[in-house]
């Protein structure tokens, strides 16, 4: 059982080197990301830990592309991707792979921050463990709550509809898919999901699991890529809160209720391909439109409470 530990406690573990040589290549794919993209390449050019980062741009303004062009240019760690139109991330990943030249990936969100040591953190998680590996660590909101989705069970069509209702009155008889509540682990512990806003990978493991499935066009994609690991391969899923990233979350200027159908299609696709028969499939199919208006009313809901935590855009 693991025991909880202060968060100083923890934060004060984190300032490490890494164990090993291994290069590292960090994956950004962006859409119209906005002005907290320029901070997350900042950061990575920092981080000494960071061997190169490959920038995939599935799209923005053209001004905001010649910007990025120029930064990419000026600074000899980031490679560029772009000219593809907007392939969704699941593409956008595995194509930024196909350029990266590291042992390890890291995949992280556009409007991601990764505090300085958590590679060595998701580094040092990986050892011994069976590949396909997969790490990832804890994402937080600006105020330092942690969002949704870093840690999470694999989903079912009952617990993620109470998920997305997000009523006590639910969960006091069905549990969430989301472990974000649950007390901090000391270390490293064996997790059935983690987020694809900051996941760590082997070449090797991405390579055997022939990388995101791209069916998904946004969401989802990590669940899948974690249960694929893990049960079709034989590999071992991780979360360590001793890394961490701050996650701005929402500054795409993609429509919010286009992003929640998209995750409402992808949680569609996912529950078609891991069902058992027919008519759970077709169940599947029939949930989607269920899923997309739960998660358009919560839209709504945010909108007339002002609330932000989106959950690192995850359910």
């Amino acid at each position: 059982m693991s025991i909880q530990l202060a968060e100083s406690s923890i934060w004060d573990r984190v300032e490490m080197t890494m164990p090993n040589d291994a290069s590292v290549s960090v994956i950004v794919v962006c859409y119209y990301a906005g002005p907290s993209l320029k901070t997350c390449l900042t950061t990575l050019e920092l981080d000494d830990q960071v061997n190169e980062v490959i920038v995939v741009c599935n799209g923005d303004r053209a001004f905001s592309v010649d910007l990025l062009r120029d930064y990419c240019n000026e600074h000899k760690k980031f490679r560029l991707v772009e000219g593809q139109g907007n392939v969704g991330f699941a593409q956008g990943a595995n194509l930024g792979a196909r350029f990266a030249t590291g042992d390890r990936f890291l995949f992280l969100n556009p409007d991601a921050i990764l505090r300085r040591g958590s590679i060595a953190a998701l580094e040092m998680a990986a050892e011994n463990l069976s590949e396909p590996w997969i790490v990832g660590g804890r994402v937080f909101n600006s105020d330092g709550s942690e969002q949704r989705g870093a840690r999470r069970r694999l989903p079912g069509p009952v617990s993620s509809l109470a998920t997305f209702m997000n009523l006590s009155a639910v969960h006091r008889f069905v549990e969430g898919v989301n472990h974000h509540r649950r007390p901090v682990p000391s270390g490293p512990v064996p997790t059935p999901v983690v987020s694809g806003a900051m996941m760590y990978m082997s070449r090797t493991g991405f390579e055997k699991l022939g990388g995101f499935d791209g069916q998904y066009f946004l969401h989802v994609e990590d669940i899948d890529i974690c249960r694929r690991a893990k049960e079709h391969e034989g590999g071992e899923v991780v979360f360590t809160p001793l890394a961490g990233a701050m996650h701005y979350s929402g500054t795409s200027k993609s429509s919010k209720f286009k992003v929640e159908w998209e995750k409402a299609k992808g949680f569609g696709i996912y529950f078609r391909k891991f069902s058992a028969s027919p008519v759970t499939r077709s169940l599947a199919t029939l949930s989607v439109p269920i899923i997309a208006g739960l998660l358009f009313a919560r839209i709504a809901f945010r909108a007339l409470t002002g609330s932000n935590h989106t959950g690192a855009g995850h359910a």
